[in-house]
């Protein structure tokens, strides 16, 4: 045992931070998790876990919590609308490779209140809401981690995982590069059945219609569905209730009234930390990469980050390693965000932001000979599964 206490400080209490204090305070570590906001977020974030996140996590019983409290989701689509044609994407040739050859669609906040709910059962794991980061300070043999209501923290180590505005990443002064997509997404919330009338559609799916595109993710008692202002409309008017139900309506036009129980409108990024460690302090999930939400990688990235950084963490704190296993961590994982998350998704927005018809029937041609052919799919989906990634960081030294 170190003689700080905490060991391990996590900014952070969205479902990176979580996870990392999950993982730590499983293994005996002792974690103190300063969180700036007052509770756990209700705000409408991510909702897609991927086979290997589902994987990870069964050991410590939330996965199957997760299963009971989401959607399972066998396969998923890309579709041309209103026609109807689409490119399956069947998860079940990946039942080799995975326990859960499927993805999981369940709201990012039920996840984070499993593993909330699961930290009590380690009583060396304390979460403080209401405590922001404000400053770092790290010295030959701790961090000294200054907070807004819990005075001055010390500990080993720090896993800054604060989000896109993270304070730990700003106080440890890592650059963080990239850019800002020139689109508004719209997330909008509904009940109405999509499914009952669009023919075949997947739980989820990505669509082209002919001015544009939409997707839709269905949880197991709404849908969520993403919308894009028509050309020449500002958010403002894309938001009010008659701009809502126009664009709902180009997705079926004779649904009458949808209502729409909650909306979000939100920019999407692509930015990439310099590094991921800056000696004691180390970067995870948003705080380290950013990227579209087309294709779920985000969040799962950021807690396959968790598991990366905690074995390493384990290993010099109670097993003796040398230190120097910490840099293992920037070398597995930031490439992975770099050429995986971050070019996946950016590959997957720039597909659906496709206009030029001859173009998209290109594309679609494509995934439909993908989705043809088994070994094709496989391929395609153990990369897009996060899976490849995975394996490709393990092997790395």
């Amino acid at each position: 045992m170190s003689r700080h206490q905490p060991q391990v400080v996590v900014a952070g209490a969205g479902p990176v931070g979580l996870t990392a204090a999950l993982l730590l305070g499983s293994r005996g570590i002792a974690v103190m998790v300063a969180e700036a906001d007052a509770a756990l977020s209700d705000e409408l974030r991510a909702s897609t876990f991927h086979p290997p996140t589902l994987d990870m996590l069964e050991p410590y019983g939330i996965t199957a919590q997760m299963l009971a409290a989401g959607r399972v989701c066998p396969t998923w689509q890309i579709r041309m609308h209103p026609s109807g044609e689409r490119a399956v994407f069947d998860l079940s040739v990946l039942a080799g490779e995975t326990a859960h050859p499927y993805r999981l669609q369940c709201e990012q906040s039920k996840y984070c209140r499993f593993v909330h709910a699961a930290l009590s059962a380690y009583p060396h794991v304390t979460v403080l809401f209401s405590t922001a980061v404000t400053g770092l300070r790290q010295t030959a043999d701790s961090v000294e981690v200054e907070t807004s209501a819990a005075g001055i923290l010390v500990a080993d180590y720090v896993i800054g995982a604060d989000g896109a505005r993270s304070a730990v990443r700003k106080a440890s002064d890592i650059a963080l590069s990239g850019d800002i997509y020139p689109e508004t997404t719209i997330l909008a919330i509904t009940r109405f059945p999509f499914h009952a009338h669009l023919d075949g559609l997947s739980n989820v799916s990505y669509c082209w219609k002919p001015d544009g595109t939409f997707s839709l993710l269905r949880l197991p008692d709404v849908w969520r569905a993403s919308l894009y202002a028509r050309e020449g409309q500002s958010i403002e008017q894309a938001l009010s209730d008659d701009g809502l139900q126009g664009l709902l309506h180009d997705i079926v036009p004779d649904a009458g009234q949808i209502d729409v129980l909650e909306t979000r409108p939100y920019r999407i990024h692509r930015r990439l930390a310099a590094r991921y460690r800056h000696g004691r302090v180390f970067l995870a999930g948003d705080a380290a990469h950013l990227n579209s939400p087309s294709g779920g990688m985000g969040m799962n990235g950021g807690i396959h980050d968790a598991f990366n950084l905690v074995d390493k963490l384990v290993a010099v704190l109670q097993e003796g390693a040398d230190e120097r296993v910490l840099d293992g961590y920037e070398r597995q994982r930031r490439p992975i965000a770099e050429e995986d998350i971050l070019q996946q998704a950016h590959r997957n927005r720039t597909r659906m932001q496709e206009r030029d018809p001859d173009r998209r029937r290109a594309i679609f041609a494509e995934l439909q000979r993908t989705t043809g052919d088994p070994g094709r799919l496989k391929a395609y989906l153990l990369k897009s599964s996060m899976i490849d990634g995975l394996r490709r960081a393990a092997a790395t030294a």
